[in-house]
């Protein structure tokens, strides 16, 4: 795997290349980096993986473009994949990371020769419910001091909720409030928060192009709800349930690698007769 740096307007991004085998772009959560997807992404010399850490995410620097999207972000991967000389690839991410592979996969559908949703946080409308609590984030990193919003967030009606239902999800929320510089940060939850993936469920149903959606339970920020959805409605999707994060963490990774390689195999006929 090798670590380089791009350039797109005035923001420095982070790029991981592994440089041989099948080409698959495959994306990390909000606030999420390179490290979440290698904890999840099969091992081994089969597939060129290549991943962009997001503005203002991993090591990437925010530049000065706002508002922060998905099409944005999107926009800065393909980019990136031009002047790696990658041309089709197989388009994959986990939340945030589904978001912008589904954009990617309708607005550059020739590019994309198989699609990865995993544990999808938005549907097809912008700013759906279950992104709230980090536009809540956002509001207290904007109105206090960072330990000040954080205990005032950890205090909060939604927090508490989660705190029962999805304890998982609140962890990773509040840590956002140790970030550095929390303006940046503010800007990036707001920015997704209130984004989608510009997609329609019409424009959905119209991809044709093999696609594997992993969903799991416990999970508020990623209903598995939203990932029975598009399965349903993206033609020939599978669906593949796995164990909760929130439950059994070694389980759940475990799982997620076995089910992405099994299906990665599948678009890769070298490996079929080679196994």
């Amino acid at each position: 795997m090798t670590h380089s740096t791009f350039l797109r307007d005035d923001a420095k991004l982070s790029v991981f290349d592994s440089g041989i085998g099948l080409p698959v772009v495959f994306q990390h959560g909000l606030g999420g980096d390179n490290g979440q997807v290698a904890e999840n992404f099969p091992d081994g010399p089969a597939y060129r993986r290549l991943t962009v850490e997001c503005r203002a995410q991993g090591q990437s620097r925010a530049g000065t473009m706002r508002p922060f999207s998905i099409a944005m972000f999107a926009a800065d991967i393909l980019a990136i994949c031009d002047a790696h000389g990658i041309d089709r690839f197989v388009m994959g991410g986990i939340s945030m990371g589904a978001a912008i592979a589904l954009h990617i996969a309708h607005h550059h559908r020739g590019r994309v020769a198989g699609l990865v949703l995993a544990r999808p946080a938005w549907l097809f409308d912008a700013a759906p419910d279950n992104m709230r609590p980090y536009a809540l984030v956002a509001e207290h990193l904007r109105r206090q001091p960072p330990e000040e919003a954080k205990a005032a967030f950890a205090a909060s009606p939604p927090a508490m909720d989660l705190a029962i239902r999805a304890p998982d999800n609140l962890a990773s929320l509040l840590k956002f409030f140790d970030r550095q510089e929390p303006a940046v940060t503010a800007d990036l939850l707001d920015g997704i928060a209130l984004d989608g993936p510009g997609v329609t469920e019409a424009e959905a149903r119209a991809l044709d192009v093999p696609t594997l959606v992993i969903g799991h339970g416990v999970d508020s920020v990623h209903p598995l709800a939203y990932a029975q959805r598009l399965a349903e409605t993206i033609p020939g999707a599978r669906l593949t349930e796995i164990a909760p994060k929130a439950i059994d963490k070694p389980r759940h990774i475990q799982e997620f690698r076995s089910e992405l390689d099994s299906f990665l195999r599948t678009l890769d006929p070298s490996r079929e007769t080679n196994p």
